[in-house]
């Protein structure tokens, strides 16, 4: 993989993600053959907004590289809340550490930081844009358990705010993948994303209902409604709670179905499903590790 930056999911091509996978795999596999790559690199952690995995994930990547991170801390305790410009804090960054991992609740964020600065800039989630590292640890669990190819994948939830749908559908245009969108008619797929995908000739299917699609599919991605993101209380209670999976959604879907969850989940998936077979969304948190690690060291190679 050779680039700069990563800033969203549309810049990756099949071999892009197939050499981020394969590299994940092979850091999962033996997680000692990481440990001194890159024993002289810092990792600078810039989150404007909460995190908990992707954060996490990160840092626990960097040091199993051998490398550490430095952080900068809360917005509120930063100069941030002085009215420094994302600018000039990337520029200051930049010094600090060898690349950095940046969240911010403006989209397209990530891509001006990335215009100022030398060094690699991740992109960990720019508002309801784009979250490139999510996708990738998405494709490398949907790999493990269905394959990438000859696929159906459902989508369900916020598909209008949910940066993380954004990027895996644009990603998931790269293989043979049918993607069925399920969503109330308020929260469908952005007019932009969907005419992205029909240019890509991607086969996408929009529906109101899960029942109609549910026992035609490999795997079934659930994601929360994006409150935070709504522009007012109102529009996010009348959905709120619309959409969810339980033990009895179960009953019509095929037994080998991986149901994931980019997390934080509140009420999408019932926790009765924890115990079952098709629960994977713990075991994708976890696959961000092996996956950030991959990331890292083609990013961050001095070759």
């Amino acid at each position: 993989m050779r680039h700069d930056h990563l800033l969203t999911a549309k810049q990756l091509s099949r071999a892009d993600i197939e050499t981020v996978l394969d590299r994940a795999a092979a850091f999962d596999g033996d997680p000692g053959s990481a440990r001194e790559r890159h024993a002289d690199k810092l990792l600078a952690l810039c989150f404007f907004e909460p995190s908990t995995r992707t954060k996490m994930s990160f840092e626990t990547a960097m040091k199993r590289l051998g490398g550490d991170v430095v952080d900068m801390g809360p917005v509120e305790s930063s100069s941030v809340k002085k009215g420094e410009s994302l600018a000039d804090t990337a520029r200051v960054v930049e010094g600090y550490g060898d690349g950095i991992v940046l969240r911010h609740p403006k989209q397209g964020s990530a891509k001006m930081a990335s215009e100022y600065v030398d060094v690699p800039v991740l992109n960990a989630g720019d508002g309801a844009g784009h979250h490139p590292s999510q996708t990738l640890l998405d494709l490398y669990t949907i790999r493990e358990h269905a394959g990438l190819d000859d696929i159906s994948i459902g989508i369900m939830g916020d598909l209008k705010y949910g940066r993380t749908v954004h990027s895996l559908a644009h990603a998931l245009t790269n293989f043979d993948a049918r993607q069925h969108f399920v969503s109330p008619e308020s929260l469908r797929l952005p007019r932009s994303v969907r005419y992205d995908l029909h240019e890509s000739g991607a086969q996408v299917r929009e529906h109101e209902d899960l029942d109609a699609v549910l026992p035609n599919l490999d795997v079934l991605y659930v994601t929360r409604i994006q409150r935070e993101r709504f522009p007012d209380e109102e529009e996010y209670e009348a959905v709120a709670g619309e959409y969810s999976i339980d033990m009895d959604t179960l009953e019509a879907a095929r037994d080998d179905l991986a149901v994931m969850h980019p997390l934080p989940r509140v009420d999408e998936i019932s926790p009765a499903v924890d115990d079952t077979d098709a629960a994977t969304y713990f075991e994708q948190a976890h696959n961000g590790v092996p996956v950030r690690m991959a990331l890292l060291d083609l990013l961050l190679n001095d070759e």
